[in-house]
């Protein structure tokens, strides 16, 4: 065994040092190719930044930690994409900040719940699960019929990503409160889960 071999063996801090530039190499490796392919940073064909009512609901999920339940990601298993529909495209996320795929499924993917069900069928399901999947397990979430959507929140929200990059028009910005006027969160969350995988390669 070299000499030089030993000593890294030997000192756990140099070992610890050259493991993580190793693993970071790595990544870096991997990372980088994908952040300048066109697949994974030009969005499918018909995605666009959410509109002003689905992007409030999208701040609704995120902020109910619904993340922490359902994924948003369908990997490229037989047995998913016969249950769930087309894998998960890079695509389809383009507008996603932050991105909500997750990893935990306490409850089904929604990557393909948009048109699955009714608006009716959500709003009742929202309130109490159990009325219409019996062996639920979700929590019910009947204050989001009676908080309203704050319009100038949303506008600020798409000023903010828009200058993430969002291609949101000036128009789009000034016309998100009358978008949103009168609609509650329960309103936001549906039409948000409505528009999910609204764009998504068709299977069948």
């Amino acid at each position: 065994m070299s000499s030089s071999h030993e000593k890294v063996e030997k000192n756990i801090g140099v070992m610890i040092v050259l493991i993580a530039l190793v693993i970071s190499l790595g990544g870096l490796a991997q990372i980088i190719p994908l952040m300048f392919q066109a697949e994974a940073i030009e969005p499918l064909p018909g995605v666009e930044p959410f509109p002003a009512l689905e992007l409030a609901g999208r701040d609704v999920y995120v902020r109910e930690g619904c993340v922490g339940c359902h994924s948003q990601m369908i990997r490229t298993l037989r047995f998913e994409t016969e249950r769930y529909g087309h894998y998960s495209l890079a695509g389809e996320s383009v507008y996603d900040r932050p991105f909500l795929w997750g990893s935990k499924r306490t409850g089904p993917d929604l990557a393909r719940v948009g048109a699955r069900y009714s608006d009716d069928w959500h709003r009742v399901h929202l309130i109490n699960p159990r009325d219409v999947v019996p062996e639920s397990n979700m929590p019910g979430y009947p204050w989001l019929e009676e908080a309203m959507v704050n319009g100038n929140q949303v506008q600020r929200h798409m000023r903010a990503l828009r200058r993430l990059g969002d291609p949101y028009s000036d128009e789009d910005i000034e016309a998100a409160p009358e978008a949103v006027a009168g609609q509650t969160e329960m309103d936001a969350l549906i039409a948000y889960l409505q528009g999910l995988g609204r764009h998504a390669p068709r299977t069948r």
